[in-house]
Order: C-alpha cells, then structure tokens, then sequence
C-alpha cells in the first residue's frame, strides 16, 4: 500500500491515479459522513465527489503543519456537503418550533456507548433532516447556533431536531439496552 504522503505529492501535481487512490482510500469514511446529511444515494456520491473535487483543487491549501490530513479531508467533505444542501431547492423541513418555555436539557450524548457501525445504523433510523442535525450536533461537535446557520434553519429548529431525535432513540435503546 503506498504511503499517505506519497499519493499526497502525487494528487498535488494532479497526477490521476493519485488522486484515485485517495479517493478510494477515504470513499468509505467520507460516503459513511455525508449519508448522515442525504437519504438518497445519488445525492450522497453527489456529496462525496464534490467534497472530492473541492480536496484535489485545493491540495496546496492543506499544511500538515497545522493538523492532519483526514481532519482536513473529512471537514472539507462536510463543508461541500453542508453546502450542496444549503443550495438544494428541494430541501423541506418538518418541525414544530420549539418556544422559549420549552425546555432543552440533555448533558448525555447517546451515542457514547456504541460503535461507529452501530451509530450509523441507528441514525439511520431518524428522518434525514433530525439525522442531519443529530449528526452536526452530536458526531461533529457543531453548537446550535452553527448548526441552524449552516443548514439555514433557526435555533429553535435545531433544539427541536434534537429533541425529536433524542425521543426516537430513546426508544430504541430502550429496547436495546
């Protein structure tokens, strides 16, 4: 197997199979990252490849310096992909607003017992715009304030995402555990 930095010289000066052996050394990773934002499977390889493209146009830009390369790979993927949605027409969110009198109180992360394979399979069990959020807030460490500014949604639509998806799983694991 060729080394990281070795096909990393090669895709920065645009060598093709470079940037294959790239794209197929993180396909899984990345395909797993933006299935948390798209249901549909044209619209996941959709995000993959444009995270992809922004990645292989903008190699200079990555300075080991500064952090590794997967973190730089996997946030340039979820930008592209945040973005693909952002720009969908198609987007529809189905949410009750949540007031001010209504409480948001959850310290505990319920992914913190499971695996990587079992979190997908459960977010998978949350419509696409809770999984969305659940996956931003809970997997990626965004806050409330820049989930709803990265998927144009209010914070209260974000609190309510989360309390919805906390609901879901609650019973599931209920069920599990």
């Amino acid at each position: 197997m060729d080394k990281l930095e070795e096909i990393l010289a090669g895709c920065r000066r645009q060598e093709r199979q470079a940037q294959e052996k790239l794209y197929r050394q993180f396909f899984p990773v990345l395909f797993a990252l933006c299935r948390k934002f798209f249901d549909d499977k044209h619209e996941i390889l959709t995000a993959v490849n444009n995270g992809m493209l922004r990645v292989f146009k903008n190699i200079d830009q990555f300075d080991d310096q500064k952090g590794e390369f997967f973190n730089w790979l996997y946030t340039t993927v979820r930008n592209a992909a945040l973005t693909q949605l952002r720009d969908s027409k198609t987007q529809h969110f189905d949410y009750e607003e949540i007031k001010d009198d209504m409480r948001f109180e959850s310290d505990e992360n319920p992914f913190d017992r499971l695996n990587a394979a079992d979190i997908i399979v459960y977010l998978s069990a949350l419509p696409v715009a809770t999984r969305r959020v659940f996956g931003l807030f809970y997997l990626d460490g965004f806050s409330i304030k820049e989930i709803g500014e990265s998927l144009d949604i209010s914070d209260g639509t974000v609190k309510w995402h989360l309390s919805e998806g906390r609901k879901k799983l609650k019973v599931i694991f209920e069920k599990i555990f």
